[in-house]
C-alpha cells in the first residue's frame, strides 16, 4: 500500500483542483442560487433513501439541478450512480444507442469511474448543500475478492464524501444474466469480505437481491430467501438496507398456496416480512420501499393497503421510503413515487409515518457519517 500512496495523493489533489475549477466555471450561478442554498422546509415530505443521479450509460441530472428538484420537498437524499454500464454493441442494435438494460441484448459491465464522478460533483457543492446528500460507493464487482480494495481506495481518495456502499445487485431480474464475467452470488466469499469491511468502517449498505426468481411458481419457497438470510446473519455488525424488500418488476409477493404434492402452504409474503423484522438475529437489517414497481403491489387493492399499513404501524423502525428514481428531469417526476404511496400514508400513525419517511433515514445515515469520518481520521493520511 505504501508504494501507491504518492500516486493516490497526486490523484486526489488533481481531482480536488478539477472540482474547484468546475465549481467556479461551470456551475457558479446555480450553486449560489437562493433556492439551492436554503435548508429544506421543516414540513418537507421525505428523505430519499434510494436515488440514482445517473443511468445505465452514466448520464444523468446535473447535481445543481437535482438540488433544485429536491427543493423544499425532499430533506436529504442518498446519491449514487449505477455501477453497471450498458454496452453499445453495433452488431446488436446498430445505430440505436441503448440507455437501459432492457433495450439491448449486449452485456453490462462494471463501471468503477462512477464513484469518482459522484465524489467530484458532490465536492463542488457548498457545505450546506453537501449536508443534504449522502453519497454511496457502487463501482465495485461483488464477485471480485479485490472488490473491497476498490471501496477502501475510494475512501482514501475522497475522504469526507461517502456514507455507504450501494445500491449494488446480486440477484436481479433480467440484469444478473447480462453482466459480463462471473455471476454474482450470495455465497461468494468476495461479498462477505465487502460486508465485513463495511461493518468495520461504518458504511451503510444498500443491497438489491430479489427474493425469488422471475415468474416463480406460486406456493413455493422463494429461491433466494434462505441464502439471503444466511448472508445477513453472517454480518451482524453491518447496517444493511435490503432494497425493495426483495421485490421487482416481475418478482412479486409470493402467495400462500398449496403445492401439487403437499397440503402444506408456503408462507405468504407478509408472513415472510414479519418473520424478517421480528427475527432478533436480523436487527441490523432494514428494508427500503423504493421503486414504483414495488409500490404497485402495495396499492393493488384497498385490503392490501390496509395490510401494508398495519405492517408499517407495527414495525415503523424497520422501513425507509425511497424513490429509486434515475436521473429525474423535474420535481414532479421526483415526487411521483412518493404520491403513489398516498393511500398507505393516509393509514399510518403520525409516529410511523414520520419514521418511515424521515426519521429512520436520519438515524441510519447520521450514524454512518459519524463512523466513516472517524475511520477516515484514523486511517487516511492527509495530503
Amino acid at each position: 500500500m505504501t508504494s501507491i500512496l504518492p500516486a493516490l495523493r497526486d490523484l486526489r489533489r488533481a481531482l480536488v483542483i478539477g472540482a474547484l475549477i468546475a465549481a467556479a466555471v461551470g456551475g457558479g450561478s446555480l450553486a449560489l442560487s437562493a433556492a439551492n442554498k436554503r435548508a429544506p422546509d421543516p414540513d418537507y415530505l421525505f428523505n430519499d433513501s434510494h436515488f440514482h443521479l445517473t443511468n445505465y450509460v452514466q448520464k444523468g441530472t446535473d447535481i445543481h439541478k437535482y438540488l433544485e428538484i429536491m427543493g423544499d420537498k425532499v430533506g436529504r437524499s442518498t446519491l449514487f450512480g449505477i455501477p453497471l454500464q450498458q454496452q453499445w454493441s453495433y452488431g446488436n442494435s446498430g445505430d440505436f444507442a441503448p440507455s437501459y438494460y432492457l433495450q439491448s441484448d449486449a452485456p453490462l459491465y462494471y463501471y468503477s469511474f462512477t464513484d469518482a464522478y459522484i465524489a467530484r460533483v458532490y465536492q463542488v457543492l457548498p457545505k450546506e448543500q453537501q449536508a443534504r446528500l449522502d453519497p454511496m460507493i457502487t463501482g465495485f464487482n461483488p464477485t471480485d475478492m479485490y472488490g473491497v480494495d476498490h471501496i477502501r481506495r475510494v475512501l482514501e481518495l475522497f475522504p469526507g464524501v461517502f456514507s455507504g456502499i450501494g445500491e449494488f445487485s446480486v440477484h436481479k431480474e433480467f440484469v444478473s444474466s447480462k453482466v459480463a464475467g462471473e455471476t454474482a452470488s450470495l455465497t461468494n466469499p468476495a461479498l462477505d469480505r465487502i460486508l465485513d469491511f463495511a461493518g468495520a468502517v461504518g458504511l451503510a449498505v444498500i443491497i438489491h437481491n430479489d427474493i425469488d426468481m422471475p415468474f416463480a411458481k406460486q406456493g413455493t419457497e422463494p429461491v433466494y430467501l434462505k441464502q439471503m438470510k444466511d448472508l445477513l446473519r453472517r454480518h451482524p455488525k453491518t447496517t444493511i438496507i435490503w432494497a425493495h424488500i426483495g421485490l421487482g418488476r416481475v418478482v412479486h409477493p409470493v402467495q400462500g398456496q398449496a403445492t401439487e404434492n403437499t397440503e402444506e402452504r408456503s408462507p405468504a409474503y407478509r408472513a415472510i416480512v414479519e418473520e424478517l423484522v421480528e427475527d432478533p438475529t436480523l436487527g441490523h437489517v432494514y428494508y427500503d420501499i423504493s421503486w414504483d414497481e414495488v409500490g404497485k403491489y402495495a396499492i393493488a387493492s384497498v385490503e392490501i393497503e390496509k395490510r401494508v399499513a398495519e405492517m408499517f404501524n407495527t414495525h415503523p423502525d424497520r422501513f425507509l421510503f425511497g424513490t429509486d428514481n434515475v436521473a429525474p428531469a423535474d420535481q414532479a417526476t421526483q415526487l411521483r413515487v412518493y404520491h403513489l404511496w398516498d393511500p398507505v400514508w393516509a393509514l399510518l400513525t403520525p409516529e410511523a409515518s414520520l419514521k418511515i419517511r424521515k426519521g429512520n433515514y436520519e438515524r441510519i445515515f447520521d450514524a454512518a457519517r459519524a463512523r466513516v469520518r472517524a475511520w477516515e481520521k484514523a486511517n487516511v493520511k492527509p495530503l
